[in-house]
């Protein structure tokens, strides 16, 4: 008899990149969180962070923010649970790099390393990205990328200055003020 190996038999840490930039982003992300539960476990979230757009300039500013999931999914069995949630929040892939209502990304999983056409971990382009960094220092300055074995705070000071990302000054579990 084959054994199944569809499920790891213990938790893995797992951290991921949420964003929006459509609707009531706050809620957005709030929600994308909540349905993250049926994943597994999230242990840890970030502040929120506003960050400029990047390469399709001429879209809202996004709300960022970084999560810690402990899962016993596989990568891919996580990596479809995501695409679910996205799908089932309205997510549309209409343009590369514009409008989200949501998007989830893995960024890293335990000290897996992954190659695959359908799959890339650590996310092959996280060590570049700010508004992935600014977040996820937060929760896990000192988790090493397997691939960079450098930090998440080493790979944060490596950036240059670019890309504007300001730390929200409302959480996911507060309503931002308005100036009406």
């Amino acid at each position: 008899m084959t054994p199944d190996t569809s499920r790891n038999s213990e938790s893995a840490r797992v951290y991921l990149s949420l964003g929006s930039n459509v609707g009531d982003r706050t809620a957005q992300l709030r929600n994308a969180i909540a349905h993250l539960g049926a994943a597994g476990r999230v242990v840890a979230e970030s502040s929120l962070y506003e960050t400029e757009p990047l390469e399709f300039t001429e879209q809202p500013w996004f709300l960022n923010c970084a999560v810690a999931l402990e899962t016993k999914k596989t990568p891919q069995q996580l990596m479809a649970a995501i695409l679910r949630i996205e799908e089932e929040m309205g997510r549309k892939r209409v343009q590369k790099k514009g409008p989200l209502s949501i998007d989830i990304d893995i960024l890293l999983f335990g000290d897996k390393i992954i190659d695959s056409p359908e799959l890339t971990i650590p996310h092959p382009a996280m060590h570049q990205r700010r508004f992935v960094l600014e977040p996820l220092v937060e929760i896990a300055p000192k988790v090493i990328h397997p691939r960079l074995k450098k930090t998440i705070g080493e790979l944060l000071d490596k950036l240059p200055t670019g890309q504007k990302v300001r730390r929200a000054e409302f959480g996911l579990s507060q309503r931002p003020t308005t100036n009406d």
